[in-house]
């Protein structure tokens, strides 16, 4: 089994650390924790498989929620300053 986790700040973080704040960061972000958890689910054998596996899946859809969610309101705000 394969173990990942969606780490970051708030506004996003990229693979060095530094905060991802440009919308088309963030959307490569969102695209590649997407292919990360594909890679997961790939990576368990559904006849093996346990709740440990299925929990990891719900925690990783939980932290992309998160991020997605953080993203929306920096697109927002973002959306709001091109208006002045």
């Amino acid at each position: 089994m394969v173990c990942y986790a969606i780490t970051g700040t708030m506004k996003g973080e990229n693979s060095l650390g530094k905060s991802i704040e440009d919308k088309v960061m963030q959307k490569e972000y969102i695209k590649n924790r997407v292919d990360m958890l594909l890679k997961v689910l790939d990576s368990i054998d559904a006849e093996t498989a346990g709740v440990e596996e299925i929990d990891r899946i719900i925690g990783m859809l939980d932290e992309l929620e998160t991020k997605c969610k953080q993203f929306r309101i920096n697109w927002g705000e973002a959306a709001q300053q091109e208006m002045r």
